[in-house]
């Protein structure tokens, strides 16, 4: 007689971590997404652009320490802008050179020890990057998306969320272009197309749950 077949053996995959092994152990609704605030604004539009940077820094920047008492985790979505051997702290220091045009911005803006951040390659937030599975872990819904450009890397970054069925608010003194027209327009597609809520910071009402941190 031949000998009998043993029953095939499954194996039990192992659950899905809830918390990134410990990297993402906030959980929260809503995300406050900061799109390349971390610039050292080398390019020829700079000077143009640095107009309406100033005041959005600043927006940006009250807007930050309102979500922070919240409870809504801040995620800096950040290009590498072609610095293919670097990270974002070498980004942050890179962008704090005394020659840096963006250095005014950067030193306002520049991330907290629980801030997350995700390097970006191209435009969008989403393209080729963990954006998209951090916001799953956190539990992100809603996205709150701010930054430069208002008409490329946001707009980019927004339509990426709109297609992955996040709700968008973009709030309008918190996004600027090289033109205060170029950026209305931006807003208004956004809006129109993707269903984003754009009032101004102010007449947010932030709400979010946090999770204590281990360690």
């Amino acid at each position: 007689m031949g000998r009998q077949k043993e029953p095939p053996r499954f194996v039990r995959m192992p659950a899905r971590n809830p918390d990134l092994h410990g990297s993402a152990p906030d959980k929260s609704e809503v995300a406050l997404l900061l799109i390349d605030v971390i610039n050292d604004l080398d390019f020829p539009e700079a000077n143009q652009l640095l107009r309406y940077a100033r005041p959005m820094a600043q927006k940006i920047l009250r807007l930050k320490q309102r979500a922070k008492k919240a409870g809504v985790p801040v995620i800096y979505v950040n290009d590498n802008f072609g610095r293919w051997r670097s990270d974002f702290r070498r980004q942050v220091v890179h962008c704090l050179r005394e020659k840096s045009r963006g250095r005014e911005i950067v030193a306002l803006l520049q991330p907290e020890e629980d801030d997350y951040f995700v390097l970006k390659p191209k435009h969008s937030g989403f393209f080729s990057t963990t954006l998209d599975t951090l916001l799953r872990y956190l539990g992100a819904k809603k996205l709150i998306v701010t930054g430069i450009a208002g008409n490329f890397c946001v707009l980019f970054t927004a339509n990426d969320a709109y297609m992955r069925d996040y709700e968008l608010i973009i709030p309008s003194d918190c996004t600027v272009s090289n033109t205060a027209e170029e950026n209305r327009q931006a807003l208004t597609l956004m809006r129109k197309f993707l269903k984003a809520d754009t009032r101004p910071s102010t007449k947010l009402r932030l709400v979010g749950a946090k999770k204590k941190r281990r360690g």
